[in-house]
């Protein structure tokens, strides 16, 4: 896809954040399926997906995936994911609130207050979007975090700031 070389990366080759909806989006399916092809992680399977919104499928496999290894952050992550795919905000940030008081102070907490905040973000609850999406900044700038994260937390906030500014 033309003009998505600015949007933030999201982690997985071919695949970056839309900087308008937050949403992970796949902007090149030759690198994806290329990656796919090449990786014995269950869990990029369950992201790519997560990402075609195809939740059912995800939820099936994530089933099997934290069968074999309930404790895997990534995939308790993916779990809330499935639910915000699945039209469940309230019950995705409720599973996400679980892990961030089970990260607190550690270098995951970023991670998840980003995903919170794009819960929130795509829920329409803009206000606690921002301040998710602020404090994951502040934490991944105190952290030196790789550039890539302090760049996807950078435009989710501002993009945020932008529509509750619109809503006022």
């Amino acid at each position: 896809m033309a003009g998505t070389s600015d949007w933030p990366e999201a982690g997985f080759p071919g695949v970056r954040i839309n900087p308008v909806s937050l949403l992970p989006e796949i902007v090149n399916d030759d690198a994806c399926r290329a990656a796919l092809a090449q990786s014995t992680d269950p869990a990029d399977s369950i992201f790519v997906l997560i990402v075609e919104g195809h939740a059912a499928e995800a939820a099936e496999q994530l089933a099997e995936a934290r069968f074999r290894d309930p404790e895997s952050f990534r995939l308790r992550a993916f779990e809330a994911e499935v639910l915000r795919v699945s039209h469940r905000p309230d019950r995705a940030l409720e599973l996400f609130r679980q892990l961030l008081a089970e990260v607190h102070g550690t270098d995951r907490e970023a991670l998840v207050l980003q995903y919170m905040g794009k819960v929130q973000y795509t829920a329409g609850h803009i206000a606690a979007a921002v301040e998710a999406f602020a404090r994951a900044l502040d934490l991944r700038v105190a952290q030196s975090a790789d550039a890539a994260q302090i760049y996807s937390s950078t435009v989710a906030l501002q993009r945020a700031r932008d529509v509750l500014d619109l809503a006022c």
